[in-house]
């Protein structure tokens, strides 16, 4: 799912964690319920375990390219190949779907192959994707291998997600607080690198395709870097542990799972369409990339600051209900309020949209009392939280393809940050999963 960091004294009964100083780093483990339990990576030295941890970071550093550098170039493809309306929608909605559909198979996959062979797998198939989508298939255009390298890219990403927390933390107990700061900070630069670079790419080859080949480029690389590594691990079978709290059958969880899929809608709306939104209002595309990596640089500032702060609290209820009405309020105002006043409300959006992520990941640990419950809140927050979230990209298009213009979108955003905040609010209660 991912990685929050949060004071020492917050929560003493609650998930693994490893004290960092004043803090501690919670790593979600999708391959906690296997039994026997799973092996660290056997790597021989501690040279080798130092490549392995150059090696998860930069998978992390190719997480989100995928959904922001077609964002930054959306008018030229749209242009260029003649995407119908309904292919636009379409591909700025599949991959955060598939994010959600894919995320349950990662244990299964972990189980039966070792989590380092699947990593592996899925950043071929990240490669592969991000090399298929620019293609040109005879008569049939761009279309279909648009269509069928960003799939590939969603599935590939959602694995990713689900098992890099477990390795970093499984491998690295010693150094998690670092570990998890460098996973974490890798995720948020690779959103803010697509959007960042992906334009000036195409203003120096004058071809959009070439601007998303290049991002198959460190994808390439990572797998060739992790490739010894993740082929030359011996795997045991594992079973799956039963028992334990339902989270399925807990209010309090499906308080948190709302939350997340509300914060979902407005954060992958922000990859997808706020570069597009940007240059509709009459920023070139240098500019409005330059504005959604700064963007996403203060969503990385406002994912550090906000754990800790939330969990100094005996509850949340406050911090949640802030965090998600900055960031429907930073949305509707950067396509509603003065355009003279931009760097204003994307960076209000930006500090909102990082806190609200990070405090909708916070949950997880303030709301369950051990690992094993916390795992499988965060595949329910993942598989539903991603799968219905992505609900938001796809109303925006819709919307814009109804309407001609994003107006309706800020409208849309108002509701979804209210409704995140009353269910923020909610979530944010002193209450435990299982009581």
């Amino acid at each position: 799912m991912g990685s929050v960091t949060v004071p020492k004294s917050s929560q003493d009964s609650t998930v693994d964690g490893l004290e960092t100083g004043d803090r501690q780093v919670l790593l979600v483990d999708a391959e906690i319920d296997d039994v026997p339990a799973a092996e660290p990576t056997r790597v021989g030295s501690r040279r080798t375990l130092a490549y392995l941890g150059v090696c998860l970071i930069l998978i992390g550093l190719n997480l989100r390219t995928v959904f922001s550098s077609f964002a930054a170039v959306l008018p030229e493809a749209t242009a260029d190949a003649g995407l119908p309306g309904w292919a636009v929608v379409v591909l700025t909605t599949v991959p955060v779907t598939l994010l959600g559909v894919f995320a349950p198979l990662a244990p299964v996959l972990a189980r039966r192959f070792g989590a380092e062979r699947v990593l592996l797998g899925a950043m071929a198939l990240l490669t592969a994707g991000l090399l298929l989508r620019p293609l040109e298939v005879g008569d049939a255009g761009h279309l279909p291998a648009l269509l069928a390298g960003t799939a590939a890219c969603g599935a590939a990403i959602s694995l990713c997600n689900v098992l890099l927390p477990g390795l970093v933390k499984r491998d690295f107990p010693h150094r998690l607080g670092l570990m998890g700061g460098l996973y974490t900070t890798a995720i948020c630069a690779s959103a803010a690198l697509g959007a960042g670079f992906t334009y000036p790419v195409f203003s120096a080859t004058g071809e959009w395709t070439a601007a998303l080949w290049f991002w198959a480029l460190p994808a390439g690389v990572v797998l060739l870097l992790f490739l010894p590594l993740a082929i030359r691990q011996r795997h045991s079978r594992h079973q799956t542990a039963h028992g334990g709290v339902n989270v399925w059958r807990s209010a309090v969880a499906w308080q948190v799972t709302i939350f997340m899929v509300l914060q979902a809608m407005m954060s992958f709306s922000v990859f997808a369409w706020l570069a597009p939104i940007l240059r509709e209002r009459g920023a070139d595309g240098s500019t409005a990339g330059v504005i959604v990596s700064v963007s996403i640089v203060l969503q990385m500032l406002g994912s550090l600051f906000a754990p800790a702060l939330a969990t100094r609290f005996r509850d949340q209820r406050a911090i949640n209900t802030v965090v998600a009405l900055m960031t429907g309020g930073g949305f509707a105002l950067s396509i509603f309020g003065p355009l003279e006043l931009i760097w204003l409300w994307t960076g209000l959006l930006g500090l909102g949209q990082g806190s609200l992520t990070a405090v909708a990941l916070t949950m997880i640990m303030v709301r369950t009392r051990d690992g094993h419950t916390a795992a499988h809140l965060s595949g329910m927050m993942q598989g539903v939280g991603y799968g219905v979230g992505s609900t938001g990209t796809l109303m925006v298009g819709q919307l814009h393809q109804a309407t001609g213009s994003f107006a309706a979108a800020g409208a849309l955003f108002l509701a979804v940050g209210s409704l995140a905040a009353v269910f923020g609010y909610r979530a944010g209660r002193n209450r435990f999963i299982g009581g």
